[in-house]
């Protein structure tokens, strides 16, 4: 018998989903919980029993993540774990878990287009001059942006966007919409379907810069693309631009974008990601009037957890049948 280690949270939502995808793969498993308790440890007969484990948000984010660690970590007879996040080198037990060969999913690509969407609000706060009008609301003050102080128009603007996938063809296509040049910076060339005007590859992207009104970072914390926004890079941007990760905090050289944006060499920027999360209480980003801050919070969406689970279920079958799963690390 198949054991897998759920959340009574998922059952609960999505129980009705799973008894379909397990009858479907002819699987019958025993289904594990850890203990009610968050403070408890998981019976170890029953962590002998673990073949399949699926880590949720209501397990990542809560109490009861360190005995879910534990207990993958000390899972011999664990085959396969699927995770919500597209990020698994973030883990404590994945050296486990690699050195035991355990098959490795996640619902990556579930959450991207409520980032794009996250991102595009940020942009429109940034384009608006929304920064300006929430702190006159704080101080009761009428302050109205007239002059040269009103905000430019956004069509005709440049926007490049370091990653095209899911979150970043979600900006791509509504920047279309609003009349701006898109450049996409990715390996791959330009596919007809892509929502860019152009395609370019990271060597490309310093000469594309002085032209540049918006980036946007897409992307993964890679060797490439680690503190690829440093000094130099913020030097090249003209004064009015403005940066916008959804990215990863590793992705920003952050004292060099703090310097840049008390220099005003930049015009501001919405941070969703940080060098060291959470934000510490004195990082100067905090009171920057050109900065837009939100809590690594970018992908929150009620749906999340359902597409999720129709990656998790799908897998299930195709893990009983022994084929490829959607999203499996090779």
């Amino acid at each position: 018998m198949t054991g897998l280690l759920l959340s009574k949270g998922f059952v609960a939502q999505f129980g009705e989903q799973l008894d379909q995808a397990m009858q479907a793969a002819g699987l019958q498993p025993q289904i594990i919980h850890l203990p009610d308790d968050p403070e408890q440890q998981l019976d170890p007969t029953l962590v002998a029993q673990i073949e399949i484990a699926y880590l949720t948000r209501d397990l990542r984010f809560t109490p009861y993540y360190p005995s879910f660690c534990a207990a993958v970590s000390a899972a011999q007879q664990l085959r396969w774990m699927h995770f919500t996040s597209a990020a698994l080198d973030q883990y404590p037990f994945m050296d486990a878990l690699l050195a035991h060969k355990v098959r490795l999913t996640s619902s990556a690509g579930t959450n991207g287009v409520p980032v794009g969407h996250t991102a595009i609000g940020g942009l429109l706060m940034m384009a608006r001059g929304f920064p300006r009008w929430l702190q006159a609301q704080r101080e009761q003050r009428w302050d109205p942006a007239r002059g040269a102080a009103a905000p430019r128009d956004l069509k005709g603007q440049r926007i490049i966007i370091v990653g095209v996938g899911t979150i970043g063809a979600t900006v791509a296509q509504f920047c279309q919409q609003l009349g701006m040049t898109v450049i996409g910076v990715r390996r791959s060339p330009r596919l007809p379907a892509d929502p860019v005007d152009e395609m370019i590859t990271l060597d490309q992207l310093p000469a594309y810069l002085p032209g540049c009104d918006w980036l946007v970072l897409a992307c993964p914390d890679t060797p490439e693309t680690h503190h690829l926004v440093n000094a130099q890079v913020l030097a090249s941007l003209p004064k009015q631009a403005c940066l916008i990760n959804v990215a990863r905090g590793g992705v920003v050289d952050e004292q060099a974008l703090i310097a840049a944006l008390k220099q005003q060499q930049i015009a501001g920027a919405y941070l969703d990601v940080f060098a060291t999360e959470p934000l510490p209480p004195d990082s100067p980003l905090w009171d920057m009037p050109n900065v837009v801050i939100s809590p690594h919070n970018a992908a929150a969406a009620a749906g999340n957890d359902g597409r999720a689970a129709r990656i998790f279920t799908e897998n299930m079958m195709r893990y009983a049948s022994g084929q490829t799963m959607i999203n499996e690390q090779l």
